[in-house]
């Protein structure tokens, strides 16, 4: 039987190289045990050299760097607001440090939020109903002001104004689609083009007001799709002309030309092939600086690494992934949490450059959503009797957002087994954090090499593990 427990690997080191021996420090997330970001045992640096056909190995040079770290989080929705606003005042604390606190929590420095309604709001809406208000005459985010405005708000201070946000649309209003909804599909009127493209800038500029920046958006939430609820479909040409000939100029023009624009922002399948029709128009290209994805339908990594070999100046970013279909009786299914692992390290090996979660908190029915679309959060926050409930998705994102940090260059890293998955990055205070990923039930003996330095980690089953190394004083 393949053995695939998973570990991950922090090393903190001071300075740019390893001059003397580093001091080890282990936390531990492991299945069956009550380890959750736990502090354990660590080993010594050795000088024993294994038979390395026979053990499980990993290797780590930090002298070849690639991509940087924006960051890692998860989205700010109305249904993640309208349910922390029902929990009792200990427990929005609680959930706010757990996010968003790098020493007590997990130390989230992204964030997503929606323009008009989602799935994920208790109503479909949009910031400007009037039928052929191409003016915006009629535009007004007071809708936001009951949950989600606050919430985010208590995000940023509790990040000290660094948390970067960044916006999606699902859908226009209704009047400027081609089915008459703001569900099921449908298309962006072109007559309707520039006044859309003026929507993002009006919306940035309200939420300015609240003394809410934003960091970035993308054009739409999975163009490629039409389903029940709010969406907009795009072809590859659509998202391309809207791009160059509207949306862009239309942030050019206003004081958010330096908002970061993804395309595609829908899954890995059809990466390559959407971001090769925009970014191969030197106009539209100049606009964007990168291209957002998702995991459902499919893993396809391969298409992330092309994107960054053909295109090496424009971004790759994780924007939206969760467990689908909720049921209470799955709350404790440590798959889910390895999910998010395995996704994490491969899409970081494959040149993303930040992973944002879906939902950070949903009720106890994996809602509020008003199609019936519930899923799971890494947190679930039981509106009836104050309880929260962390799933493993929770631990397993903390082992690299707390520990992979804004700025953090990945490096050279490998393994000798198929079973273990590894990636590591630099951080800029010197600190190494290397991820291993190995799910399988039986305990491991790993043999780790960090530039040259040895040592042994025991891993438990279906694990995962940070260790962290530093300096001598």
């Amino acid at each position: 039987m393949v053995n695939r427990t998973v570990i991950l690997v922090a090393l903190a080191l001071s300075g740019a190289s390893l001059s003397a021996a580093p001091v080890l420090v282990l936390y531990e997330t492991a299945r069956d045990t009550d380890l959750r970001l736990s502090r354990v045992s660590a080993p010594a640096w050795t000088n024993v050299e294994p038979p390395l056909m026979k053990v499980p190995a990993v290797f780590v040079d930090t002298k070849p760097r690639f991509q940087t770290i924006v960051g890692f989080g998860g989205a700010l929705t109305d249904a993640a607001a309208e349910t922390f606003y029902k929990l009792p005042a200990e427990a929005q604390a609680e959930i706010l440090t757990a996010y968003y606190d790098p020493e007590a929590g997990i130390g989230y420095t992204l964030g997503r939020t929606h323009i008009n309604s989602c799935d994920f709001s208790t109503s479909s809406y949009a910031y400007a109903e009037v039928d052929g208000d191409v003016a915006l005459e009629h535009f007004s985010i007071e809708r936001d002001r009951r949950h989600r405005i606050p919430l985010i708000k208590a995000a940023l201070a509790k990040t000290g104004g660094t948390l970067k946000l960044f916006a999606s649309p699902w859908s226009p209003p209704a009047w400027m689609k081609t089915n008459g909804s703001m569900l099921l599909g449908g298309s962006l009127r072109p007559e309707y083009y520039e006044s859309w493209a003026s929507y993002y800038v009006r919306f940035f500029a309200e939420y300015e007001k609240e003394g809410i920046p934003f960091w970035g958006l993308t054009v739409q939430n999975e163009p490629g799709a039409g389903p029940r609820w709010e969406s907009c479909m795009y072809t590859a040409e659509q998202e391309r002309d809207f791009v160059r000939d509207h949306l862009g100029p239309a942030l050019a023009r206003s004081p958010y030309r330096d908002h970061k624009l993804m395309v595609w922002d829908h899954n890995r399948g059809y990466l390559y092939q959407r971001a090769m029709t925009v970014l191969d128009d030197p106009e539209a290209a100049r606009y964007v600086w990168g291209v957002g994805f998702h995991w459902y339908g499919g893993d396809a990594y391969g298409n992330m690494r092309l994107v960054g070999d053909v295109y090496p100046d424009k971004h790759l970013m994780f924007t939206e992934g969760c467990i689908t279909k909720f049921d209470p009786a799955r709350l404790g299914e440590w798959e889910m949490g390895e999910r998010y692992g395995k996704a994490i390290v491969n899409d970081l090996n494959s040149g993303a450059v930040g992973w944002t979660d879906w939902n950070i908190l949903l009720d106890e029915t994996g809602g509020p959503n008003h199609v019936s679309n519930f899923c799971f959060a890494p947190i679930i926050g039981d509106t009836r009797t104050g309880a929260l409930t962390y799933m493993n998705s929770y631990h397993y994102m903390g082992h690299f957002s707390k520990f992979i940090r804004p700025g953090a260059q990945r490096v050279a890293a490998a393994s000798n087994k198929d079973a273990l998955l590894v990636t590591a990055f630099r951080n800029p205070d010197g600190t190494v954090a290397t991820v291993l990923l190995n799910t399988g039930d039986e305990a491991m003996e790993v043999y780790f090499t960090l530039d040259g330095r040895r040592t042994y980690i025991a891993s438990k089953p279906r694990s995962v593990l940070t260790v962290v190394a530093r300096e001598q004083p």
